[in-house]
Formats: structure tokens, sequence, C-alpha cells
């Protein structure tokens, strides 16, 4: 159970209620001739403006639609799983790919941009796999996307081997996705080299992604020469993805905003499972107040 205001800017009007105290209006002139005899109470003593003053709170916490709401059940209405395969090989630590950054390698600027795809990723279920010689699941799916990216930082180049297998990478990935329960499904799968080890290969791989329905988009990093760039789009054709070829950052960044063009992550607005408005309590406690005030009042005159 979450609680939370509807129109919280209304509490900007607190500030008046100074108003109770320093803006009162001019009463009548009466003189004594033993001012001792005249009772005299400072205005923050009063009882009488302190009930006014919480009469108008309450009547603006009103105002700012105060309600309570879940959001349980609503995991599975979100957007769609998704898998980033990124290649942690030894070739991935080549510098020279950033332009502005020649000394960063090309995976530290992969991670960057990656992270920079998933922060975007609204209500989407997101899991990472990282390969090399071998796969392996880095961050199985979640919606905990901030915690994806740090997972993200703990992996570096070399961790996964130094080879390139592209083939258990996508299966991996399959496998990672087979727990989550969207309808629609994808991977993105990064690499700058060529297909050279593991257990499964990427005619198999693909053959399953097919049955599954699950779209591949590849991208190659680096000069063309540098990856195996039939393949990439073989793959990507196969499964009704899009391939990418990235020589530089620009070519990178360019690649996830096209893919999260292609993919669109679910627009996330002020939508609440079961809300209910609190309004009628701070109208019906100020209701309250001003009729014992009325009536406090009335026996004073």
């Amino acid at each position: 159970m979450h609680f939370t205001f509807g129109s919280p800017w209304y509490f900007l009007l607190l500030p008046l209620a100074l108003c109770f105290f320093f803006c009162r209006k001019q009463r009548d002139s009466y003189y004594f001739t033993k001012p001792e005899w005249a009772g005299r109470e400072h205005p923050f003593l009063a009882l009488q403006i302190w009930l006014k003053v919480l009469i108008f709170t309450l009547l603006v916490t009103a105002l700012a639609s105060p309600f309570v709401y879940t959001d349980s059940g609503s995991q599975s209405k979100k957007g769609r799983d998704l898998v980033l395969a990124l290649d942690a090989s030894g070739s991935m630590a080549q510098s020279g790919f950033d332009d502005k950054e020649r000394f960063q390698t090309k995976y530290d600027t992969t991670l960057s941009l990656a992270k920079a795809f998933i922060k975007a990723r609204h209500d989407d279920n997101m899991g990472i796999v990282i390969f090399g010689t071998f796969a392996y699941s880095a961050s199985p799916l979640t919606y905990d996307l901030d915690a994806l990216s740090q997972m993200l930082e703990m992996t570096n180049v070399g961790i996964a081997g130094e080879s390139t297998a592209i083939g258990d990478a996508l299966w991996q990935s399959m496998r990672t996705l087979s727990f989550g329960k969207a309808t629609q499904k994808a991977i993105i799968l990064l690499t700058d080299g060529y297909h050279n080890a593991g257990t499964h290969s990427p005619k198999e791989a693909v053959a399953k992604a097919k049955q599954e329905g699950i779209r591949i988009y590849t991208v190659g990093i680096g000069k063309p020469s540098d990856y195996d760039r039939a393949l990439l789009e073989t793959i990507a054709k196969a499964t009704g993805g899009k391939s990418y070829g990235a020589l530089n950052t620009e070519d990178l960044k360019s690649a996830f905003d096209d893919i999260a063009a292609l993919e669109p992550s679910l627009i996330r607005g002020e939508n609440y499972m079961n809300k209910r408005l609190l309004i009628i309590w701070p109208l019906f406690a100020a209701a309250l107040l001003i009729g014992w005030l009325i009536v406090r009042e009335e026996k004073e005159t």
C-alpha cells in the first residue's frame, strides 16, 4: 500500500496561514483608566487562531487530493522481456573506438551506452548475458533497472574467456528469457568478433529463436573486417530483427536509439492500481472543527 497526493502543488498555499496571525482586521479602540484591567493575549497563544490555521491546513490537504494505492499484480502487465548479450572477449579491450576518449576501450564504451539504454526501458523486464569463450547470465530478468546497471559495472573484459561463443551467447539469452512471461521477447547481441568457441552453433540457436518467436538484433562493433558481418546479418534477418555496424561511438549510440524505436518501451503514466481517494477525511475533520468553532464563538458572545 502506498500513499501520495494527486495535486501536491496546493501545499504552496500553506504560507497564507500566517495571515491569521499578522493580517488581523482593525479592531475598535477602547479606553481604560487602568490598562491592567484589560487582559492581554498574544496572538500565538490564542486557541481560536490555531483552530483556524488547522482548518485551513485541512482544507488545503483536501485540495491536494490525498489517496492510497497499490501496484500489486502490475508486474504481469509490464512491457517486454529483453536480454542484452555483451561480448566480453579479449578483443573488446582495444582502445580508439571512441573518437573523443581515445584511451577508452570498446567494452567501456559499450557498457556506458548500454546503461543509458537500460535507464530508458521503463517497465521492461531485462536481463544481461556476458559471453566470451563461454556464456553466462550476469543478471536474470528483472524490473529493477538500476540494479541491472550496477551489475554491468561488475563485469570486465576476459571475465568469460578470450574467445567468442556467439551460439552459446544466444542460447544462454534464450534460457534467460524462458523465465519471463511477456509475449514480446528480444535479444540484443553486441560483438566484435567471429564465432570460434562454445557448444552451440549460431545456426541451431537461430532455429530455436525462430521457434520461440524471439527477435534478435545484432550489433557488430569495430571495423567490418573485425567481426562476422554476414553471420550477424543472417541471424537478425532470420528472426525478424535488424543488424547494425558500429564503427565508432556515434554509430553504436545510433544503433541503440534505433533498437529503442523498433522495440519501444511502454510509456509510464500516472496510473495507479486500486486507487482510493482520502479527500473526505480532511474535509470531515475541517467540518467538525468549523462547527465546534461556531458553537464556541456563540457561547462567548
